[in-house]
């Protein structure tokens, strides 16, 4: 008898309405597919108002959406809208570098890199930054490296470490005078 009294016990317990504890761990995901820069900073600005915040990022080719950049947001409970996005793309390492400074001088942090790819088979390197509109950010420097030598790789980003900067994200993306290029996203805090 005391095997059948804890199932219906446990059965009972799986009826009722979940605590406010409870509902506070669910995590709810939206997952976002487009390949165009445009839509996808205005998905994400939509997502982060509903209280959804950046989890991860991937570009390549889906079954149906052809070449596409597909992101995770995701939410725990009656998340806040807390974070605002922002996202940068380009095919020259020297217009990144500067949006990125001048985007982290503005409080967004990095938090993911892909590569978009245009109907025209352009590559262009995205980063996605992320700001907290409650918490200040810290305040970095970012810097680019970009090469296509994977032995040129390793003595920059050697000679970027031992200058305090930490490595972040690396993609492989189109340069604005053609070819495959390495691009390591590094940074370090401001004094």
């Amino acid at each position: 008898m005391k095997c059948i009294g804890r199932s219906i016990v446990a059965a009972t317990a799986l009826l009722l309405p979940l605590t406010a504890a409870a509902q506070s761990t669910i995590v709810e995901y939206k997952v976002l597919a487009t390949s165009k820069i445009s839509t996808m900073q205005k998905e994400m600005a939509d997502a982060a108002e509903a209280g959804y915040r950046f989890a991860g990022v991937m570009g390549g080719e889906t079954s149906f959406g052809g070449k596409e950049v597909v992101v995770l947001m995701q939410k725990s409970g009656a998340a806040p809208a807390r974070f605002s996005y922002r996202l940068l793309a380009t095919s020259k390492t020297s217009t990144m570098q500067k949006e990125l400074q001048e985007a982290s001088d503005q409080g967004f942090e990095y938090v993911g890199q892909t590569v978009f790819e245009s109907l025209f088979g352009g590559k262009e390197v995205a980063v996605i930054l992320e700001r907290d509109k409650i918490a200040p950010a810290p305040q970095y420097e970012y810097k680019l490296i970009a090469t296509k030598k994977t032995s040129t790789l390793q003595k920059e980003v050697n000679e970027a470490g031992q200058a305090g900067y930490e490595a972040l994200g690396m993609t492989v993306g189109e340069t604005a005078i053609g070819g495959g290029e390495l691009v390591v996203i590094t940074r370090k805090p401001l004094k």
